[in-house]
C-alpha cells in the first residue's frame, strides 16, 4: 500500500507543473517608451489567446490575469504595436517605439522599406485576431440552404456582435493606423524636410511633429505637391514657432 501511494504521489507530481501552467495567474505590467523610458499610458494590452484586452492606466501600469506563454500586444495610437510572451507574471514589460520618431530612409540592397509588407506581415503574425475581427462576409450569395438569395454568414455575424470579434476589431484598427502611419513616414522623413527647410535636428524635430500632414494628404499628393506643403508650413512655423505645438501631459506621481 505504501509504494502504491508513493507511485500515485510521484505521478500527480509529474502532471503538476503542466496544471500549473494551463492556470491562469494574475500579471502586472507597465508600458516605456523605448526611446524615452517614460511610462507610456492609455495602451490596450491585448492577448491573443483570450482575444480581449484591458487598457493600462495614467501610471502606464496594468493588471490583468494570463496563462504562461500567452502572447500579449501593445498597442496604442501614435506607437508602433509590440508583443511579449509571459514568462514571469510579475514583471510583463513592454518597450513601444513612437511612429512620431522620425528615421532616415534605409536602402537595402537597392530597394527602400516597404510600408505594405510591414502591414501584411502584420496581419499575418494577428491573422486569428483578424479572422475574429472580420464580418464582412455577414451576408453570403447564395443563402445558407443553397436555393438562391442572400442568407447571413454565422460566423461574420458571430465576429459582429462578439465582445472577442469587438476586441478583435479594435486591435485590427491600430494595426491600420500604424499602417498609415508608416506610409506618411515613408514620404514625410527628415531627408526630405531637412532638405526642403535647412532647419537644425532640434528644430527639424519640432516643425515635423507640429506639421506631419495626414495620411489622405500625403496619399493624394504628388512630390511637388508635398515640397510646397513643406515650404508653406515652414514659413508658418517661422512667423509662430509653437502655433501648432501639442503641450506636454502632466507628470504622475
Amino acid at each position: 500500500m505504501l509504494m502504491r501511494g508513493l507511485f500515485v504521489l510521484l505521478v500527480v507530481m509529474s502532471y503538476l507543473p503542466g496544471i500549473c501552467n494551463a492556470q491562469e495567474v494574475k500579471i502586472e505590467g507597465i508600458v516605456y517608451d523605448r526611446d524615452t523610458k517614460q511610462r507610456v499610458a492609455r495602451v490596450y494590452v491585448y492577448n491573443l489567446r483570450k482575444h480581449r484586452g484591458v487598457y493600462n492606466n495614467l501610471k502606464g501600469e496594468f493588471f490583468d490575469t494570463a496563462r504562461y506563454g500567452d502572447t500579449l500586444v501593445a498597442a496604442t495610437e501614435g506607437y508602433r504595436v509590440d508583443t511579449v510572451t509571459v514568462k514571469n507574471p510579475d514583471a510583463v514589460l513592454f518597450f513601444v517605439k513612437r511612429t512620431s520618431i522620425y528615421l532616415r530612409e534605409v536602402q537595402i540592397l537597392g530597394k527602400k522599406i516597404d510600408p505594405q509588407s510591414v502591414y501584411e506581415q502584420n496581419k499575418k503574425d494577428y491573422s486569428q485576431a483578424a479572422r475574429k475581427g472580420d464580418f464582412s462576409n455577414i451576408l453570403t450569395a447564395g443563402g445558407s440552404n443553397g436555393l438562391g438569395g442572400a442568407g447571413l454568414g454565422i460566423d461574420a455575424l458571430w465576429s459582429l456582435l462578439s465582445k472577442e470579434g469587438k476586441h478583435a476589431r479594435y486591435l485590427q484598427e491600430i494595426l491600420e493606423r500604424d499602417y498609415q502611419d508608416m506610409i506618411i513616414d515613408f514620404r514625410f522623413n527628415r531627408d526630405i524636410v531637412k532638405r526642403a527647410t535647412n532647419l537644425p535636428d532640434n528644430e527639424l524635430d519640432d516643425f515635423m511633429q507640429q506639421y506631419r500632414p495626414s495620411y489622405y494628404f500625403v496619399l493624394q499628393t504628388n512630390d511637388y505637391a508635398l515640397i510646397s506643403y513643406i515650404r508653406y508650413s515652414y514659413q508658418q512655423y517661422k512667423n509662430d514657432p509653437a502655433a501648432l505645438r501639442i503641450p506636454p501631459l502632466p507628470k504622475t506621481k
